[in-house]
């Protein structure tokens, strides 16, 4: 019978040639996610598009076609844009301007906003779920009737009705201005509670761990235990959340911006682009489908990451 030894996954830290090597959890996270196909494509989709996103003002410089500039020669008399050329690859957009730069602008407006709804979201949710989690009793309490009452609302419908509130003069005396900063507001007012609920959850399945118990008895406070032993602990489960949250919200915000409540017309978006080609794209099928499709692309590439990063934290779990 053939041996089995040399097949042994590298995961158990035992190299081909014999002899264990030491793996920290990290180091085996990593190494699921290097053999891991899909965390490949999607990491380096991504990637790819984080790096259109930054030097979208170099390659508008390069092509010679800035961001809002429009082009009457792109459209016929009938008002209708041409489609992809040599010097306008992606085409031009209904009103006239470069289809393909304005993706670009269009691709760092969706992962700016992202990120900085997602890592808000994070605090407001991993902060009350620890707290919850943790301190228990009445503080558990309110805080999950708190996460259910929002849990349990219709979440676009009231983002919807916040956005048309909002946007014209604002919120909170001033404090939360249309555009991205009130995109950004929705988004994380209605995406902490799923951080919180999940966070609570590890917290309350860690926090009679030994370690807790040992930091306990020498008389460490919680906040100390919270912030010194707990979060830590809860990096894995939070990075998972975090790359899971962001293409939800990519297409939260698209949503919006689809139905004209979202960024103005000036701020490119790819919802705000899909909104717009609606009206041409059985005459303009470039309007809809490269916007659509760097969409599509971007989201799934997040998905493929966060699924591929919860397996590697969680290998047990299956897929």
């Amino acid at each position: 019978m053939a041996s089995v030894a040399p097949d042994l996954p590298d995961a158990l830290g035992v190299p081909p040639g014999g002899g264990a090597v030491r793996r920290s959890p990290r180091g085996l996270v990593w190494a699921r996610l290097r053999r891991d196909r899909g965390a490949q494509i999607g990491g380096a989709i991504i990637v790819a598009v984080a790096l259109l996103a930054i030097l979208a003002d170099v390659i508008a410089r390069i092509v010679g076609h800035p961001v809002d500039e429009l082009y009457p020669t792109q459209t016929d008399d009938f008002g209708v844009p041409l489609g992809p050329t040599g010097d306008f690859v992606f085409g031009a957009d209904p009103a006239g301007r470069d289809l393909f730069v304005r993706v670009l602008y269009g691709a760092r407006t969706s992962l700016l906003i992202a990120a900085v709804a997602t890592g808000v979201s994070l605090v407001v949710g991993v902060a009350l779920g620890v707290l919850a989690g943790y301190l228990g009793r009445w503080v558990d309490t309110v805080i999950s009737r708190l996460t259910d009452v929002v849990l349990a609302m219709p979440l676009f419908l009231l983002a919807i009705g916040v956005v048309a509130a909002c946007g014209v003069r604002g919120c909170l005396g001033g404090a939360v201005e249309p555009g991205r900063s009130l995109v950004v507001f929705v988004v994380a007012l209605f995406s902490w509670p799923y951080i919180a609920r999940v966070v609570r959850g590890q917290t309350i399945a860690l926090r009679e761990q030994a370690f807790v118990e040992a930091s306990r008895s020498l008389g460490a406070s919680s906040l100390r235990i919270m912030t010194r032993e707990l979060l830590p602990n809860l990096a894995a489960p939070i990075a998972v959340l975090a790359t899971l949250l962001i293409p939800s919200t990519i297409v939260f915000e698209a949503s919006l911006s689809f139905l004209g409540l979202g960024l103005p017309d000036a701020v490119p978006s790819w919802g705000r682009m899909l909104s717009d080609a609606t009206q041409w794209y059985d005459v303009a099928w470039w309007t809809l489908a490269f916007p659509g499709a760097f969409l599509l692309v971007t989201v799934l590439a997040f998905n493929l990451l966060g699924d591929a990063l919860r397996d590697a934290v969680d290998p047990r779990g299956g897929r």
